[in-house]
């Protein structure tokens, strides 16, 4: 066997890993859902309302960052040394999430959280590739999908009952039975896993500081953006100039290197930075999409926060059901490019469907529309993992893995503030409308338009359905560019071990 080669693993064993590392990618998945219902009686709790948005902000800045560094760090030192750690990391951190008192402690100790929250899922994907090869990858996914399944559908659900029942602090209590049983299903699970000799490699901390940097930068121009900042602002402005000074810092200081944090090798193989793209542009349609359908069904049709969730579950399921078909395909093809582009193509059209929905959209049509999109995201994503972690150097599947999850945060982020902040322009540029409509019509909406003269009324509608249609069609022309990567794609045939 050659020093990079992987021992083969039995169907048993596959199982008993995937078992243990299923509860890591629960409780990663579970904490950036159950969160928001929360947030309205954590701002009366704490008397505060200015700077809630940072209990998610902070979480995400971390998780982010980390993700990357810890993937490098397991490829040198082994995935269950990273694991461990970061379980007792974000079980700690949920405890002082649950004691908090103030705002500023909760911000500080989400983003410790934040911090175990990447090497929960990080480790969990890295492990993964560690034990079954890129064409078997697809026989297991139903176990992953249907731990992000479960955390988008029942996340919140059990947030805001918990939150009303008995208090947002046993949202973050709840962990620690998780974590417990987590930690141990996962120490045994990777025993089977061969131990990593470092050598002489040594953690490039020039180089994780600079990632940070420009991840941390990039992500606060992004959060600003979403919460109404000046983008020309002198403080907006400096954080792209950190941001661009990190990155060209970053590139020659991995060049010069003994053990670069982004060994260059990774970025010199054109399947990796596509597939790269490919994460970052469907992230971003995946969360568009997830904003923009709630928001249309409370905004442009005047349904509850409750029914606006129940109407957005055709998406989710699809998107579930077929994360797992979409590796069975691959599996039984050897290659992913024919199903990443049928995906890409029913996701395309999905959003380019859904860019024609008003206010007199049957609610049924929208969500057919919606499980086209949900289908084919869903189909792509694994995917998109697989192709990535099979035309990397097995060395450096944890790097390239976190480095996958990376672009995934950021393009989440900038797909969820890049619609958002689309609905709102178009509201705040129909002349004549009251300020703060969007938020009036969340808060009431059919008391808010029978308050209004029928010219009003009209035009506040029309504002409502251009601002949808602009920020889908922004989502269908992310979601077309991803299809002509995908097609402009070497098609690797995937690795049987």
């Amino acid at each position: 066997m050659s020093a990079t080669a992987a021992p083969a693993f039995t169907h048993p064993q596959v199982l008993r890993v995937i078992g243990g590392i299923a509860l890591c990618i629960l409780l990663s998945a579970l904490d950036q859902t159950i969160v928001a219902p929360a947030i309205p009686k954590m701002a009366a709790d704490f008397g505060s309302v200015a700077g809630l948005s940072w209990i998610i902000s902070a979480y995400l800045l971390t998780s982010t960052a980390a993700t990357p560094i810890i993937g490098r760090l397991s490829d040198i030192h082994g995935r269950r040394a990273l694991l461990m750690p970061c379980i007792v990391v974000f079980a700690a951190a949920s405890v002082l999430c649950a004691l908090a008192r103030t705002l500023p402690q909760m911000v500080v100790f989400r983003a410790l959280q934040g911090i175990g929250g990447a090497g929960l899922i990080g480790m969990a994907h890295a492990t993964i590739a560690d034990v079954v090869s890129p064409r078997e990858r697809g026989r297991y996914q139903i176990y992953l999908s249907g731990m992000w399944g479960v955390a988008s559908i029942a996340g919140p659900i059990v947030g805001g009952v918990m939150t009303d029942r008995l208090s947002w602090r046993a949202i973050f209590w709840v962990n620690l039975p998780l974590c417990a049983v987590a930690f141990v299903m996962s120490r045994r699970a990777l025993r089977i896993l061969p131990p990593k000799s470092a050598g002489q490699a040594r953690v490039d901390i020039p180089g994780a500081v600079l990632l940070t940097a420009a991840v941390v930068a990039a992500l606060l121009v992004i959060s600003r953006a979403g919460q109404g900042g000046a983008l020309l602002s002198p403080l907006s402005a400096g954080l792209v100039a950190t941001c661009a000074g990190a990155l060209a810092l970053l590139a020659a200081q991995e060049r010069r290197a003994s053990f670069p944090m982004l060994p260059p090798r990774l970025f010199a193989e054109p399947v990796v930075v596509r597939g790269l793209a490919l994460s970052f542009a469907n992230s971003l349609v995946t969360f568009a999409t997830l904003l923009l359908l709630p928001l249309h069904f409370q905004l442009a049709q005047g349904v509850s926060a409750g029914g606006s969730g129940l109407l957005l579950t055709p998406f989710l399921l699809s998107f579930v059901v077929l994360s797992y078909g979409g590796g069975q395909l691959s599996r039984r093809l050897g290659r992913t490019r024919t199903v990443m582009a049928v995906a890409l193509g029913c996701c395309t059209l999905g959003t380019l469907l859904l860019s024609t929905i008003g206010a007199s959209t049957p609610p049924l049509l929208t969500m057919a529309y919606s499980l086209l999109t949900g289908a084919g995201i869903g189909l792509v994503q694994p995917n998109i993992t697989v192709t990535i972690q099979n035309a990397a150097d097995p060395r450096d599947v944890g790097v390239a893995t976190g480095c996958m999850l990376l672009l995934r945060s950021i393009g989440g982020a900038f797909g969820a503030t890049m619609s958002g902040a689309i609905v709102a322009w178009a509201l705040a540029a129909q002349s004549g409308l009251p300020a703060g409509m969007g938020a009036a019509l969340l808060e009431g909406r059919g008391t808010v338009l029978a308050a209004l003269e029928p010219g009003v009324r009209a035009g506040v509608l029309a504002a409502v359905d251009s601002g949808f249609h602009i920020a889908f069609l922004a989502a269908a022309a992310a979601s077309a560019a991803s299809l002509a990567i995908a097609l402009t794609t070497r098609d690797l045939a995937l690795r049987s071990a």
